[in-house]
């Protein structure tokens, strides 16, 4: 399978990065001098560019078009106005499951802005395209804009070293410009440390790259790849689609369920999440911190006195805690404090059930 690859390809193979397949995307992993280690850093300390274009666009728009999402989608778009984001999900309409995570985004009554994940992207566009009435458009763009995420907690002067407006809150986003040439600024990311995600149009983004790693130099600016993303959001126990969300894995299961309006009268999944939260669900996703140098890794079993009670989602070495983390669905039974093995390559590693993030959230 020939891969996609994003506009900033070639300043990543310039700069020598690991590249690998990522939801079917040639994307950088790291970076050399340093890796991920140095790059998670300079994102926890300074600020960090990371090219992640490979996440889906895609735009709903017609009268009724944030009626039409709110009906689908399960997060209450009415809690959020014009120029304001939304985390939220796509659910199987029998089983509940995921098809995917999103952001939304506002842009008037009548047109929505979704960026899914790469991998899932026409999934949710066609599911949306299938149910559309007539006067709702629903349109992929997922090549004709580039996303940039500028992160860290020297990012504000970064963006506005470039020129771009800085002062809306976590969550929201503004259109602007940039040496004339139009830009999306948003307030969102998925490090947890404060950051901004510029959307300019896809053939500008090389020109936009090089500007801010010019502009970020004398503020400690690293290009960072995939891995570092992949650590950093871990550490804030932030889900992955596909490992800790996925068509088998709910919202209720996943703790997710601050993203599902409960009142509303019709998303797709409802009743089976509603039926599911009045029941209990058979697992729910939890925190692991481990208490020796096991670090465990997504599919590891996970037991209690030698019986198995559940399974890793993700796992990690915390760059920050310097110590093994992770996340995992286990039993109902299991609560917070509990010590649990995790069975690493074979040796058993002792870890304890915490409520993640584990850092502190920086986002705003």
């Amino acid at each position: 399978m020939t891969l996609q690859t994003s506009p900033l390809h070639s300043r990543h193979t310039a700069l020598g990065a690991k590249m690998a397949d990522f939801g079917g995307w040639d994307m950088p992993i790291e970076y050399p001098g340093g890796g991920v280690l140095k790059e998670h850093a300079a994102v926890r300390t300074a600020v960090g560019l990371f090219d992640v274009s490979h996440l889906g666009k895609g735009v709903v728009r017609g009268a009724g078009a944030v009626d039409f999402v709110n009906d689908r989608l399960t997060n209450d778009l009415r809690r959020v106005g014009v120029g304001q984001a939304q985390y939220t999900l796509c659910c199987d309409e029998q089983s509940g499951g995921v098809v995917d995570d999103l952001i939304q985004y506002v842009r008037s009554e009548d047109e929505v802005f979704l960026i899914p994940n790469a991998a899932n992207s026409s999934q949710v566009v066609s599911r949306l395209q299938a149910d559309a009435p007539a006067g709702i458009e629903v349109e992929d763009l997922h090549t004709t804009l580039a996303v940039l995420a500028v992160q860290g907690p020297r990012s504000t002067e970064l963006v506005q070293a470039l020129g771009l407006p800085t002062s809306h809150e976590y969550m929201s986003f503004t259109h602007a410009e940039w040496q004339g040439r139009p830009v999306v600024v948003c307030r969102t990311g998925y490090t947890g440390e404060r950051g901004y995600e510029l959307l300019p149009r896809w053939d500008d983004a090389g020109d936009l790259w090089d500007a801010v790693l010019e502009a970020g130099a004398p503020l400690g600016v690293l290009p960072c790849g995939l891995g570092a993303r992949d650590t950093l959001r871990t550490e804030m126990g932030y889900p992955l689609h596909g490992q800790d969300l996925s068509l088998e894995i709910t919202p209720v299961q996943a703790r997710a369920g601050w993203a599902v309006g409960w009142s509303k009268e019709r998303f797709w999944g409802r009743d089976a999440l509603v039926r599911e939260k009045q029941q209990g669900a058979r697992r729910y996703l939890w925190g692991l911190e481990s208490l020796d140098r096991g670090i465990p890794r997504a599919h590891m079993t996970v037991t209690r006195d030698g019986a198995p009670v559940g399974e890793v989602t993700s796992g990690t070495f915390s760059p920050t805690r310097r110590l093994g983390i992770g996340l995992a669905l286990l039993l109902p039974d299991v609560a917070e404090g509990d010590e649990l093995q995790v069975d690493v390559r074979g040796r058993t590693s002792t870890m304890r059930v915490v409520k993640p993030p584990f850092v502190p959230s920086n986002v705003r």
